[in-house]
């Protein structure tokens, strides 16, 4: 694996790529660290010390502590990923976005161009409930939190924030394109990542200072490793149906004849409903920023506060959901049964066409429901470990799968750029598979 890594610099192109991306990443810790005007950021501070275990500290893990201290990549990629599931969910319902996504590169641009529009408004809404909950903060010591409030600071942090947003989702697409791995995904990656060093000086802290027992980190340890191992087991698992294609002569050739497969993943859908999840919980928090006096909204956010266990529940009922649906919406068993029949391939013992059709869909049915519920799981853990053991969020399940799976997919591509010029890959035998986002 060292002399993978070394031929990585070898390559001129991978190395470029790998230079690349590595300069955007900085860039954006670089953004996470420069503060919002207007709002004391000592005073925020003091303020979310006591928020860790809440739906803050969850949302400052995907902005990489950006949240936390109020700086001007506050908000994060959400706001992109959020502008995305409105457009694929509008791509299965509406007829316009339906054509758009068949039309080619030239539908894809235009679908970028909506999430772009979309990802705009999302964060200026998101940006304007944010100003007002940073108003309502109670003062510490004495010092408000936002010294001089009114609509001059709201709207300088609904510019502030959503020009952060738009230059992360732009650094994003600059990776994608001239980098190696999904843009997207490795920032949010590399914002986890950063909270590493920090909760495992957390961690050693509470072991010195005696408030956790050694046993009780040795056992956080094994089942963190543990559980990823799990997620990499899991994430590359697959169901290999067996293809058969018949031999075609033309002229003097002969054609075809060999069998095949398809690889069924049973996570098809990756993190992408983790994320979707996500953005889903994330509403009934911020429709109370917006209605803080509504006694009954109260009420009905204190049942889906995280750690709760209504809140454990419908998160997890979400996650199986959105396993199915993004699962339905990448792949479609009616295409790939018809292009199997038009070059006459068959699934020994099934007919071809409609009968084959129903048979892969009834089999991604059967891996897909396991694989949801394992990740649902994985994802809930979080607020288990925290009430039984206290821990940091860094050490839950919805860090670790996003982690291992951009790791994953981004050391695929590093391998595939490697063995396409003849260098051994990371693995002497098999090959990774990754998952993206």
């Amino acid at each position: 694996m060292l002399s993978a890594f070394q031929n990585i610099f070898r390559i001129e192109e991978l190395r470029r790529r790998v230079l690349y991306t590595l300069g955007i990443l900085v860039v954006y810790r670089i953004g996470g660290h420069i503060p919002t005007p207007g709002i004391d950021t000592q005073a925020l501070g003091a303020f979310f010390a006591s928020a860790g275990s809440t739906l803050f500290g969850l949302y400052d893990m995907f902005a990489g502590g950006a949240f936390y201290k109020a700086t001007i990549f506050a908000l994060g990629i959400m706001p992109y990923i959020s502008a995305s599931i409105i457009i694929q969910l509008l791509g299965s319902v509406v007829p316009y976005f339906q054509r758009l996504q068949k039309e080619g590169e030239e539908g894809r641009r235009k679908i970028t161009q909506y999430t772009r529009y979309g990802t705009v408004i999302i964060a200026a809404m998101q940006a304007f409930g944010t100003a007002i909950f940073l108003e309502n903060l109670p003062a510490t010591n004495g010092v408000a939190v936002v010294p001089e409030p009114g609509w001059a600071f709201r709207f300088l942090t609904i510019i502030t924030f959503t020009s952060g947003t738009i230059f992360i989702m732009w650094l994003g697409e600059q990776i994608t394109e001239r980098g190696i791995g999904n843009g997207i995904s490795l920032i949010i990656f590399i914002g986890i990542i950063a909270r590493f060093p920090q909760a495992i000086f957390d961690e050693l802290r509470e072991l010195l200072a005696g408030r956790r027992g050694i046993f009780t980190e040795l056992f956080v340890v094994a089942f963190m490793v543990a559980v990823i191992a799990a997620i990499v087991l899991v994430t590359r698992a697959q169901r290999r149906i067996p293809v058969q294609y018949p031999k075609r002569v033309v002229g003097r050739k002969v054609y075809g004849g060999q069998a095949t497969h398809i690889p069924l993943s049973v996570n098809t859908a990756g993190v992408i409903p983790i994320i979707f999840a996500q953005s889903i919980m994330f509403f009934p928090s911020t429709l109370l920023t917006f209605f803080p006096d509504v006694m009954w909204l109260q009420e009905i956010g204190s049942y889906l506060n995280p750690g709760a266990w209504l809140y454990n529940v419908v998160y997890g009922l979400v996650i199986v959901f959105f396993a199915f649906f993004y699962t339905a919406i990448v792949f479609n068993p009616v295409d790939l049964a018809d292009n199997m029949k038009k070059y006459g391939g068959y699934i020994p013992g099934i007919r071809p066409g409609k009968r084959t059709a129903e048979y892969i869909d009834k089999v991604l049915t059967r891996i897909t429901l396991p694989g949801a519920i394992f990740f649902a799981l994985v994802a809930v853990l979080p607020f288990v470990l925290i009430q039984q053991a206290n821990v940091q969020y860094y050490f839950g399940g919805t860090g670790l799968l996003i982690v291992v799976g951009v790791a994953l997919d981004t050391l695929q591509q590093v391998e595939s750029h490697l063995i396409m010029r003849h260098y051994d890959g990371f693995m002497k035998r098999g090959r990774i598979r990754g998952r993206s986002m």
